[in-house]
C-alpha cells in the first residue's frame, strides 16, 4: 500500500509539473522546442533515467544450431531481410534491453521491443537527417518506450516509429517486416540461421521482470481510455497500418484474409509477460501477416489500449 501511495504522489507530482522545464539538465541537446505533444503531462518517467535500460549496439551472434540457452517456446523477433542471412533476436534479452542497433544485409535497423505495450517493431534507421543510432530514454508516453536518437538528441514514440521531439520532430521511420515467433519456429525453418548471442550484461536473462503483467487489470502508468467495442486493455491485437484484429478472433479462425492482407496464427509461442519464467509463459501463439502476392508485411502484436492509445480513429476489425 505505501509504494501504491509512493507512486501516486510521484505521478500528481509530474502531472503539477507538466512541462519540459525539469528535464533540460539532463538533455541539454534536446530542442524542447520543436515538438508534437500538446500535453507534457503525457510524457511520465518510467523509473530508470536515461540509458537506465542500456540499448545494445554491436551485438554479436551464434549459428542456430550452436545456441543451447533457449527454451523452444521462448519469444523472438525475426528479421529475414533479402540477400542476408536470416537473424533472430530473443525476447529474454530485448526485455532487458529494449533497443538493439544492428545492420543486416548493409541495412542499419534498431529492433525494439516495448514490454509495457507488447510491441516489437523493426525499423530502417536511415533517414534523411542521416544513419541514427536509437536510446532508451526511460520516458513513457501511453505506457509506451520513448526511445532518443544519439545524433540529436530528438525523442522518438516507439509504437508508431516518429519524433515527438527535437530538432527531427515528424521524422518518420521506415518500419521493416518482421514478426514475433518461437524460437523452435525460427531454428526449424533456419538451422543455420544467426541469432543474438547473450550480452555481456549483469541481468537474470530468462526471467520476466514483468511477472503477471498480461493478466492485469490496467496498463502500468496508463491513464488513457480503455479501448472500445469492450475489448480488454491487456488483450493482443494485431497492428497492420491503422487496422487491429484481435489475436482472439486470429486464433478461433486461424487464417483471415481482408484488407489486402492474410493475417494466420498457429501455436507454440510463449507469452514472455506471464510466469516468472519466460520460457514457461503460457501459449499465445505466433502470427505472420502477408499480402497477396505472398510477401512478409510490416505489423505489431501489441495490447489493445496502445492501439487505441496511438489510432484512437483506428479500424476494428472485430468478427462477422
Amino acid at each position: 500500500m505505501y509504494r501504491l501511495v509512493l507512486i501516486l504522489v510521484l505521478l500528481a507530482a509530474e502531472t503539477a509539473l507538466a512541462n519540459p522545464d525539469r528535464w533540460r539538465a539532463e538533455w541539454p541537446g534536446t530542442d524542447f522546442s520543436r515538438t508534437t505533444i500538446s500535453d507534457w503531462g503525457e510524457i511520465q518517467s518510467g523509473g530508470p533515467p536515461k540509458d537506465g535500460i542500456p540499448a545494445i549496439s554491436e551485438p554479436t551472434f551464434l549459428h542456430a544450431s550452436d545456441e543451447t540457452r533457449l527454451g523452444g517456446r521462448e519469444p523472438v523477433i525475426t528479421v529475414e531481410i533479402d540477400g542476408a542471412e536470416p537473424r533472430t533476436y530473443p525476447i529474454r534479452y530485448l526485455i532487458w534491453h529494449e533497443v538493439v542497433n544492428d545492420s543486416i544485409g548493409g541495412i542499419p535497423v534498431a529492433v525494439t521491443y516495448c514490454p509495457l505495450c507488447n510491441s516489437g517493431l523493426t525499423f530502417d534507421r536511415r533517414t534523411a537527417a542521416g544513419t541514427l543510432s536509437f536510446g532508451v530514454s526511460g520516458k513513457l508516453r501511453h505506457s509506451d518506450m520513448v526511445m532518443f536518437d544519439r545524433e540529436t538528441e530528438s525523442w522518438w514514440q516507439q509504437a508508431i516509429g516518429t519524433a515527438i521531439v527535437g530538432r527531427l520532430t515528424g521524422t518518420e521511420l521506415n518500419a521493416l517486416p518482421s514478426w514475433m515467433e518461437s524460437w523452435d519456429d525460427f531454428r526449424t525453418r533456419h538451422p543455420d540461421g544467426l541469432v543474438m548471442a547473450e550480452p555481456a550484461y549483469n541481468r537474470d536473462y530468462g526471467r520476466n521482470p514483468y511477472r503477471g503483467y498480461d493478466r492485469s487489470a490496467r496498463p502500468f502508468l496508463y491513464s488513457g481510455e480503455n479501448p472500445p467495442h469492450s475489448v480488454n486493455p491487456l488483450a493482443r491485437v494485431v497492428r497492420v497500418g491503422d487496422s487491429a484484429w484481435t489475436l482472439e478472433r486470429l486464433r478461433r479462425e486461424g487464417e483471415i484474409t481482408e484488407t489486402g492482407v492474410t493475417l494466420s496464427w498457429h501455436g507454440g509461442q510463449a507469452s514472455a509477460l506471464d510466469k516468472a519464467r519466460i520460457a514457461r509463459g503460457r501459449d499465445v501463439g505466433s502470427v505472420r501477416v502477408r499480402d497477396a502476392s505472398g510477401r512478409d508485411v510490416s505489423h505489431d502484436v501489441m495490447f489493445a489500449f496502445a492501439f487505441h492509445a496511438f489510432w484512437p480513429d483506428g479500424n476494428w476489425m472485430l468478427a462477422r
